[in-house]
């Protein structure tokens, strides 16, 4: 069996509240900031955290976050960290084009030498990583494995990769699919530690079962960087334009999200929960706590809305999130929430978690089934 017996995270700076986001992401002019309100309204964050300071510089990377989140972890935990076979990052995108983020922060915190595993795609992500270092624990491959999340989307934000590109409007506004992500993404770090034995100490939890598919045979790219799309919906990648001004100034290294598109994917992520029902691996009556990743709240109230016409609703008193506190993470969602989750004395020996992450890149959904249990001495537990 295997089961997570220790959680760290860490966020750069102190929280920033709605009123001084434009302070940090820097200002494009009026008309984007009433945008940004609106976006404001519908996800209802009212804090988060930046690694990029009001001057446009930072102290951080990726990977020295996600090393602080490790460090915080290993505190924790009962193993000394020479122990730890296996290392799983992700994130959506790395602080390098090459190497990977497993690899920088394996260097950040100069472990013996381990296997590792480098996931890169948006949220879900962090699910993929979760998932191999749960199979590499489970198999027997190794005793204990690190798992974590980073996300440093701020730099993306300044108005210097906007300003003198095709994507700014005469307004000084920029289209909805790149300005919605610009109010809504924030950066930070969480990881948590896996092993073949529960914490002799304290609560841990189970992992009983991890789900993952991709729906891209359904659907287009739907949250893009590194790329600009034709007249005809087509996406040309950076590295096709004649040189890498021209692809700057088309746009190619900034963040979109198609809107529309996130909420076509909300049924095919409500039918991937009833798959999983009809399987008998999700019970909703029988969930203590739902530990769902959600980007924004006017989201969360149309899964209320279809779920609950579904017949398959699990009652809001038991979502477990921390959207409004810490922000839209990206990779580091998942972690942060199970982290908050942890040390919040609502868990209780017996009681089941059902994570969820669905993701808006090109169609993913993915769950996680965990039952927490007391302490135990480990000896004989495998």
């Amino acid at each position: 069996m295997v089961y997570i017996t220790a959680s760290g995270q860490f966020l750069p700076g102190d929280p920033v509240d709605n009123a001084h986001m434009a302070d940090h992401i820097g200002r494009l002019s009026p008309q984007a900031e009433r945008l940004g309100r609106l976006v404001l309204r519908q996800n209802r964050i009212a804090t988060r955290h930046y690694a990029m300071k009001p001057d446009g510089t930072t102290d951080w990377t990726i990977a020295k976050m996600l090393g602080q989140a490790v460090r915080s972890t290993l505190d924790d935990a009962e193993i000394d960290a020479k122990q730890v076979g296996y290392l799983a990052t992700s994130t959506t995108q790395n602080d390098l084009m090459v190497p990977g983020l497993a690899s920088q922060v394996h260097g950040e915190l100069g472990l013996p030498p381990l296997e590792l595993a480098s996931m890169q795609s948006v949220c879900a992500s962090s699910m993929m990583a979760l998932k191999s270092a749960y199979l590499q624990v489970k198999s027997g491959e190794h005793r204990a494995a690190l798992v974590g999340g980073g996300e440093f989307a701020s730099r993306y934000f300044r108005p210097g990769f906007y300003e003198g590109t095709d994507s700014v409007l005469q307004d000084g506004t920029l289209p909805g699919d790149a300005g919605f992500l610009r109010w809504t993404l924030s950066d930070g770090a969480a990881a948590v530690l896996l092993e073949d034995r529960p914490a002799s100490r304290g609560l841990s939890l189970r992992v009983d079962w991890v789900s993952l598919r991709s729906f891209a045979d359904r659907f287009e790219p739907c949250m893009t960087a590194g790329s600009v799309r034709d007249r005809e919906g087509s996406l040309t990648p950076w590295s096709h334009h004649e040189n890498i001004r021209a692809a700057a100034q088309a746009g190619a290294f900034q963040l979109r999200q198609d809107v529309d598109a996130l909420y076509r994917m909300l049924p095919v992520w409500l039918g991937e929960f009833m798959r999983l029902v009809d399987e008998g691996l999700i019970e909703p009556d029988a969930v203590d706590w739902f530990a769902i990743h959600y980007s924004a709240h006017s989201l969360r109230e149309e899964m209320i809305k279809q779920a609950t016409k579904a017949g398959c609703m699990i009652p809001e008193e038991r979502w477990f999130s921390n959207l409004a506190t810490k922000g839209n993470v990206g990779a580091a969602s998942i972690f942060l929430i199970l982290d908050d989750l942890l040390k919040s004395a609502k868990l209780e020996e017996g009681q089941t978690v059902l994570c969820a992450v669905p993701e808006s890149g090109q169609c993913v959904m993915a769950y996680a089934g965990m039952t927490v249990v007391g302490p135990h001495d480990g000896r004989d537990a495998k």
